[in-house]
């Protein structure tokens, strides 16, 4: 337990944070979601993208459990990527039962184009605040999380 106060006002204000954060995550997410339909793209599909991007070739399930997203549903964005010619698959050479996502070069030079203008509008979004109350406010939310995730264990 913590040495936190456990009075009403302290429960009330616990309640409205949880209220606050919750829209304030609506509304970020709602302007990223725009953003990223802006180019062309779901959010599932940019979230492949930019994992592939970033970290290279990824096995597909892996991608799944990565980005939060069910094997079934993971399947057809990897169509659809394909389709789109902006991944492929590859068999991994020390297991046939694995199957990896790589991003092709016209997936390379999507993200190149697109992904300088979609952090430009992250920090559109996150601008409200300063650098200093950035910082903070990532101190914080890590603590909170990492105490919510330790009420799981």
């Amino acid at each position: 337990m913590t040495d936190h106060e456990n009075t009403p006002q302290d429960r009330n204000m616990s309640l409205k944070l949880f209220v606050v954060l919750t829209r304030a995550l609506e509304s970020i997410e709602k302007q990223v979601i725009k953003d990223i339909k802006s180019h062309g793209l779901n959010l599932t599909e940019f979230s492949v993208l930019e994992l592939l991007y970033h970290k290279g070739d990824q096995p597909i399930q892996k991608i799944g459990q990565k980005i939060l997203l069910s094997s079934s549903s993971m399947t057809y964005v990897v169509d659809q990527l394909e389709k789109k010619k902006w991944l492929e698959r590859k068999a991994c050479p020390k297991d046939r039962r694995v199957t990896y996502a790589a991003i092709t070069s016209t997936g390379q030079e999507l993200m190149n184009r697109i992904f300088p203008q979609h952090t430009e509008a992250i920090h559109q979004i996150m601008d409200g605040l300063t650098t200093d109350e950035k910082e903070f406010m990532i101190g914080q939310l890590k603590k909170l999380g990492y105490h919510a995730r330790s009420l799981q264990e």
